[in-house]
This record gives structure tokens, C-alpha cells and sequence, in this order.
């Protein structure tokens, strides 16, 4: 029989998470909309269980918490039981804000959207005794890394958290260059497509520097356009891109 895992909330996350998941799990969410629920349900293509914060039982179950964090306070009245273990992917809210929904241990989680293709980097942090369930349960959806303290898991937030939209936008303003440059839109994304595959294995097992190092040749093509990227600033902004999204993280307790 399936293991159960049961969403507290149906926003994108709790998708992605579920979409990672449900070949290993049965699927309850609650949420505070049967509409929204259904609609969660026909993203999946699976049959849920589906319950209304107003007839929410958490006892012995295992709970991933995918709310907003500014509405914590408002859903935690709802919960009622003891849950087996509390699993929360609130960026800012520590393990102290989370008990007010009872459970027996608590894990703080922060994957990252690629969560829905089995590929995720999962940063935890929280009671030793769940470290070994939570590393577990997790790499379901991809890699993780248990992390000792709080304050490691929003800098780890910063990086592989926010991480997708910042490489989002490197993609798209490389494309943005081909096309300028005279490629066709759809030949540029190919190709963009294929760098980002490629890279993504060879980042693997060797350090950034050496495979910068690799490809750039005395006078050639890549070190004009490395150092066109340095005149830009483009080391300092992504420097500054974790400061602003870890200061906004500790902002958010």
C-alpha cells in the first residue's frame, strides 16, 4: 500500500511537489476551495482525497505545509490532531513559528520548482530524529542537502530556491543576444536548451572555474564575451541577487 502524504494547500509548489510524489504516495490535500482542488487534482491526472480546512483532521499524518507564509496564522486553527510529522516549505518561518500546528517533529524543506520533473535541490533543516525520513521522502524529487542550522537554510534558499528564476532570465537574455545578433527566436532556444543540458551534467563533478578556463581560449571568442559580462557586472549582480533574497528570507520571520 502507498505511503500518504497530505498538502496543506494547492498552489504551484504543492503541484510541483505532488506531481514529484504521487508515484510513490497516495495524494490528500487540504485546501480552502473544492473549485481549486479539483483543479489540483486534474493537473495531477490522479484521484485525490480532498478536504476542506473546515473538516481538516491531521492526526498521524504526515503533513507538507505549502501556505503563504503571511497565512500560517490564519489556516493553523483549522488543523486539528497531532500530525506524525510537519514538513514546511515556508521561506522566513522557522521551526518555532510552526508549532503552532501540533505535530510530533518538524522539518523545515526548501525545494525548488524542479520539483515536478524529479529534479529538485532540497535544502532541510530541523529535528535530528527526521533527518533520515526527510532525506528520504525528498529525493523523490531530486537531491538534498541536510543543513545544521536555520540560518544556513534561508542562505540555501537564496541560492537553490530562488535559484530557477535567476537562471531563467540568464537563459532568456542569452537568447535575447543570439536573436539580437541575427539567429532565429526558435534555433537560439534550441540551442540555449541543449547548453543548459549539457552544462547541468558537466557542473556535475568539475569546479566552475576550470570549465570557464576550459572553453576560453587566448583572444578568442568566449574571453571577449566573458569580459564583456564582467564589464556588466554580471558576478557582482548575481553576488547581490543571494545578499537581497537571503536579507529578504530573514525579513520574512
Amino acid at each position: 500500500m502507498a505511503k500518504s502524504i497530505t498538502f496543506v494547500g494547492n498552489g504551484k509548489m504543492a503541484l510541483a511537489l505532488a506531481k514529484g510524489l504521487c508515484e510513490t504516495h497516495a495524494i490528500e490535500v487540504i485546501g480552502r476551495s473544492m473549485a481549486a482542488m479539483e483543479k489540483f487534482e486534474q493537473s495531477l491526472n490522479i484521484p485525490l482525497k480532498k478536504t476542506l480546512y473546515t473538516d481538516a483532521d491531521i492526526t498521524n499524518k504526515t503533513i507538507i505545509l505549502c501556505v503563504k507564509p503571511s497565512n500560517l496564522n490564519e489556516v493553523a486553527p483549522y488543523l486539528k490532531g497531532n500530525a506524525h510529522a510537519l514538513y514546511s516549505v515556508l521561506a522566513g518561518t522557522p521551526l518555532a513559528a510552526l508549532k503552532i500546528i501540533s505535530a510530533r517533529t518538524y522539518c523545515r524543506a526548501m525545494p525548488n520548482l524542479a520539483a515536478e520533473a524529479g529534479a529538485s535541490m532540497t535544502s532541510l533543516v530541523g529535528d535530528s530524529t527526521i533527518a533520515t525520513n526527510a532525506i528520504a521522502l525528498f529525493e523523490t524529487i531530486g537531491s538534498t542537502l541536510w543543513l545544521s542550522s536555520e540560518k544556513e537554510l534561508d542562505i540555501a534558499t537564496a541560492l537553490a530556491g530562488s535559484g530557477p528564476a535567476y537562471l531563467a532570465l540568464i537563459a532568456e537574455a542569452l537568447c535575447d543576444g543570439a536573436v539580437r545578433e541575427g539567429l532565429k527566436r526558435d534555433d537560439a532556444m534550441v540551442l540555449m536548451r541543449g547548453l543548459f543540458n549539457g552544462f547541468g551534467k558537466l557542473i556535475q563533478t568539475t569546479h566552475p572555474a576550470l570549465l570557464k578556463d576550459a572553453v576560453m581560449s587566448p583572444g578568442g571568442t568566449t574571453a571577449a564575451g566573458y569580459g564583456a559580462l564582467e564589464k556588466g557586472k554580471v558576478r557582482e549582480g548575481c553576488m547581490e541577487a543571494i545578499h537581497a533574497a537571503h536579507d529578504r528570507a530573514k525579513g520574512m520571520k
